[in-house]
């Protein structure tokens, strides 16, 4: 719980920082919600699927700190981020390697809206980063998603994996409208209040994953 309210604070202060237009306190607070997670993970059952979520977690705790950074990183920061979606990709198909057909075509047709709204405004020199980007995350979704229903794994754990999954990709897709499409004042706090409902999601799908 204590590693939960440090993340909670840490929300907080980047809250207001965004607010009160101090960027230092921003970049200093942004990453506390996910090094919080880091440590209350810690508390999960250990073993393969729990690693890799952790793993997922420093990359996006990298891609965090890139993409506040003075200086134009997003680049890196898409790397970052791109690098973390492959880590959950590995722990949840330690879980479930089966095809989940219906859920494959759903994580298409998301991936595939996103990179249709953001292509349309021209990419230039970005539209294959974005596009490698855009089927990573669908991969991610897709297999998160291919864990619900299966007979050993609980649907708690299912389901909170596929809801972090579904809500990180909603938050791409507000940062890809909000830099290439059009920009919004309420973009910042949308992006970043379902980016870290996301990775509370798929950070706490790692405790009570196998059925009783």
């Amino acid at each position: 719980m204590r590693w939960l309210l440090l993340g909670l604070a840490g929300a907080a202060v980047f809250l207001y920082g965004r607010v009160s237009g101090d960027a230092q306190l921003s970049l200093l607070s942004k990453g506390i919600p996910v090094i919080a997670l880091l440590f209350w993970l810690r508390q999960a059952p250990p073993g393969t699927y729990r690693r890799w979520i952790g793993i997922g977690l420093v990359f996006s705790l990298a891609g965090d700190i890139l993409l506040d950074w003075p200086g134009d990183l997003f680049v890196f920061g898409l790397g970052a981020f791109l690098l973390g979606h492959l880590a959950y990709v590995r722990a949840y198909c330690s879980d479930s390697r089966q095809p989940a057909l219906a859920a494959l075509l759903l994580a298409l047709i998301a991936g595939g809206a996103m990179f249709a709204v953001l292509a349309s405004s021209g990419l230039g020199e970005l539209l294959i980063p974005v596009a490698c980007y855009a089927t990573v995350i669908s991969l991610m979704l897709w297999r998160a998603l291919a864990r619900i229903g299966h007979r050993a794994i609980a649907a708690r754990s299912a389901g909170l994996a596929a809801a972090g999954a579904a809500l990180f990709v909603i938050s791409d897709s507000l940062i890809g409208i909000d830099r290439f499409v059009m920009s919004f004042d309420a973009a910042p706090y949308a992006i970043i209040i379902t980016y870290w409902l996301g990775q509370w999601g798929i950070t706490a799908s790692a405790f009570a994953r196998s059925k009783a």
